[in-house]
């Protein structure tokens, strides 16, 4: 953020949503690039391919690293984004919730990552920890209305699993690890963030689930600075912990042409969420992202099929019966 930073407070009794200092917004963009440094050096050992950086400006202000695998020897497609942006005005799927910000300049930060592995019985995955401010507009400064004249911040983020042929243990397993992640900052924040996630991560058009959820969060300000950072570190560096091991479970199970068949069929779900609802997909879209690393969450083959059932008491049927629906799995 540097020193555009117009309202300093202290660090602890800041007030839930004023702008920390300088150095605190400093230490969240070297969190973020640590923490995609880190994952993408695990999961480049876990397939034994490496990821190729993709370093972009972007002319409005700030730029990123996409770092990107493609035909690996375990993802299919995986790309793990950091980007730190400014513009002149906070994009709508970013106010949606705080409509008196928008239009405000914002600076955003943060890492995004989806990964599509090759064989069926491998989950595709999704994370990110994003750190959102929004500038106080010029002509708000000195004015009578408190929240209007000085930045906001907030926190964003989460995790969730979105399996083709699941497991009962890899269902507990990741769930346990975000509420592992969050119950030392706030025992309330698990359920709360999970059934956040049940409720965002849902097809409306369908009437069902994208895969068996997680943990999601936004708009993430109201423990004040220190202690919502913590919580939003404590999801990023959970990500490796509750997906490497449902990955080396399943990597050398045997699939065939109807694994892969609905997969793939199953991607199309994935994709139409990505492009109809997901608010990190329209606001890369909307602030002037780089196209092609917004767009490298989607999944590089997809199916779809005409008003296509399951056959009744079928693996594939499985899915739709015992693990969309939502669970506690924690």
């Amino acid at each position: 953020m540097g020193n555009q930073n117009p309202v300093p407070a202290p660090h602890d009794d800041a007030p839930n949503g004023t702008i920390p200092h300088a150095a605190e917004a400093d230490a969240v963009r070297d969190y973020l690039t640590g923490l995609q440094d880190r994952i993408v050096t695990a999961l480049a050992e876990a397939d034994g391919e490496r990821f190729r950086d993709d370093r972009w400006d972007r002319p409005e202000g700030g730029g990123g690293v996409t770092r990107v695998i493609e035909e690996g020897q375990l993802f299919e497609r995986g790309g793990v984004n950091f980007s730190h942006v400014r513009g002149a005005r906070l994009p709508p799927s970013a106010s949606a919730s705080r409509p008196q910000l928008a239009n405000r300049p914002f600076e955003a930060m943060g890492v995004s990552l989806v990964l599509h592995p090759r064989n069926p019985y491998v989950p595709t995955v999704h994370m990110n920890v994003r750190f959102f401010v929004a500038h106080a507009n010029a002509a708000d400064a000195g004015g009578v209305d408190a929240e209007a004249s000085q930045a906001v911040w907030w926190f964003g983020g989460g995790m969730d699993l979105t399996p083709y042929y699941p497991f009962e243990e890899d269902a507990v397993h990741f769930h346990r690890t975000c509420r592992g992640a969050l119950d030392g900052h706030d025992a309330d924040l698990y359920p709360r963030f999970k059934r956040w996630c049940d409720e965002y991560f849902h097809l409306r058009h369908r009437g069902e689930a994208r895969g068996i959820g997680g943990v999601f969060f936004d708009d993430f300000s109201e423990l004040g600075f220190e202690r919502c950072f913590g919580a939003t570190r404590s999801v990023g560096d959970a990500f490796l912990d509750a997906y490497l091991p449902i990955v080396e479970r399943r990597r050398a199970l045997d699939w065939g042409e109807r694994e892969r068949d609905f997969q793939a069929y199953r991607r199309g779900r994935y994709v139409e969420f990505n492009l109809v609802y997901d608010r990190g997909t329209l606001f890369g879209l909307q602030s002037g992202g780089r196209t092609e690393s917004i767009l490298l969450s989607l999944p590089p083959i997809v199916r779809w099929r005409y008003d296509w059932k399951p056959e009744p008491g079928s693996p594939e049927a499985r899915l739709y019966e015992r693990f969309l629906p939502p669970r506690d799995w924690a």
